[in-house]
C-alpha cells in the first residue's frame, strides 16, 4: 500500500501546470464553440433566457466531446472506446466550467438579458469563460495527477 501511494504522488508530481492549462484550454475551446452557438441559436428563435442557456450548455458538451473525440479517432480507436474515452477525459472538466461560466452570467448584472450586438453580452462572455477557466485548470491537475481526466487521451497521442 505504502509502494502505491508512493507511485501516486511521483506521478502527481510530474504533472505541470502547462499540461493542466493545455487540457482546460482544450476543454475551454469546446465550451466557447458551443455557448456562442447556442446563444446565437437561442436569440435567433426569439428564445428565453432559460432555453437558450440549456442550449448553449448541451452544444458545450457536444463540442467539448467531439474536439477529444475527433482526436482519439485519429489514433485508430474505435468509436465506441473513443466515446468512452471522451467522457472520461471531459465530463468533470465541462461541467465545471459549464457552472462557472453560467454562474458568472446569470450573476452579471443585466448580462442575460444582453443582444448579440451588446458590448454587455461579449465582454461578459469572454471574463466568465476566463473565470471558467483560472477554476477549472486545477481539476483538471488534479485529475491528471490521479491518472484520470486527460491523462487518459494522452495514451492516444502520438
Amino acid at each position: 500500500m505504502e509502494h502505491d501511494t508512493h507511485t501516486r504522488h511521483v506521478h502527481q508530481a510530474e504533472v505541470t501546470w502547462a499540461m493542466a492549462a493545455q487540457a482546460t484550454l482544450h476543454c475551454l475551446t469546446g465550451c466557447a464553440i458551443g455557448e456562442v452557438l447556442g446563444m446565437v441559436i437561442g436569440t435567433a428563435l426569439g428564445w428565453g433566457n432559460v432555453p437558450t442557456m440549456v442550449l448553449a450548455i448541451v452544444l458545450a458538451f457536444f463540442f467539448g466531446y467531439s474536439l477529444t473525440l475527433r482526436g482519439v479517432l485519429k489514433a485508430g480507436v474505435g468509436f465506441r472506446t473513443a466515446f468512452r474515452i471522451a467522457l472520461a477525459a471531459d465530463t468533470l472538466s465541462i461541467a465545471v466550467m459549464e457552472l462557472i461560466d453560467n454562474s458568472v452570467i446569470a450573476l452579471w448584472p443585466d448580462a442575460m438579458d444582453a443582444h448579440l450586438d451588446d458590448l454587455l453580452f461579449w465582454g461578459a462572455l469572454a471574463i466568465s469563460l476566463a473565470i471558467a477557466f483560472v477554476v477549472t485548470t486545477p481539476v483538471n491537475r488534479w485529475m491528471i495527477g490521479r491518472g484520470k481526466g486527460h491523462a487518459v487521451v494522452h495514451r492516444y497521442h502520438h
